[in-house]
């Protein structure tokens, strides 16, 4: 735990639920295979199960209702200035059930990272799995990709496919998905930090820094 605190790349993360993947980011800190922290939770659902579990690891974690704002504009500025307040360099979504605005897309340009349970661009937006059930593909997966203003539509940093059996259904293909999601997102948030990237046009580019 000693590395994470001495880490230079501080996170928030962004959650509506129970955070399954937050709780994955924290675990590989923790254990000192991440060099991260996570400064700040932020849930726009008082009830989200993500936030006990942020607590469990000493993070502190902050409800912003998006209710109590009357755009999403104004709910979006006041995440911002609590992200900014802490010092992050890099935004990451982990369930985060709402669209974030042209502006808070804007102000954190490059910096704001989702994970999609879908081989994008396929079956981009809600119940990925299902479509890739319904569609009777052979393979689905998960990417992580860097958000724009559009729906799941950033530039792509990392994908890992995962075959769709006979037998599953959109649960099934879900867990079997998130065991992966867990692994490419962390390893994904460690390629954003070591320099390495560089993003042209809709494309991301890995380069060596030597």
């Amino acid at each position: 735990m000693a590395d994470s605190v001495a880490s230079k790349n501080p996170i928030g993360i962004l959650i509506s639920g129970r955070g399954s993947n937050m709780r994955a980011i924290l675990d590989r800190i923790a254990s000192g295979s991440l060099d991260a922290r996570v400064v700040l939770v932020i849930s726009n659902e008082a009830k989200a199960a993500g936030l006990a579990a942020a607590r469990e690891f000493s993070v502190p974690t902050l409800v912003i209702d998006h209710r109590d704002s009357p755009t999403r504009e104004e709910h979006d500025a006041k995440m911002a200035e609590a992200l900014e307040d802490r010092g992050v360099r890099l935004i990451c979504l982990a369930g985060y059930m709402r669209l974030l605005s042209p502006s808070f897309v804007e102000r954190f340009a490059g910096r704001i990272l989702n994970i999609h349970p879908s081989l994008l661009p396929a079956f981009p937006g809600k119940e990925a799995q299902r479509q890739a059930i319904e569609a009777g593909v052979k393979f689905s997966g998960c990417t992580v990709h860097y958000v724009d203003e559009h729906v799941d539509s950033g530039p792509i940093v990392l994908q890992e496919a995962v075959p769709v059996l006979d037998e599953d259904d959109a649960e099934t293909l879900a867990a079997r998905i998130l065991e992966k999601e867990h692994e490419l997102y962390c390893r994904a948030i460690a390629l954003h930090f070591s320099g390495r990237l560089r993003v042209s046009g809709r494309r991301v580019l890995t380069h060596n820094t030597c």
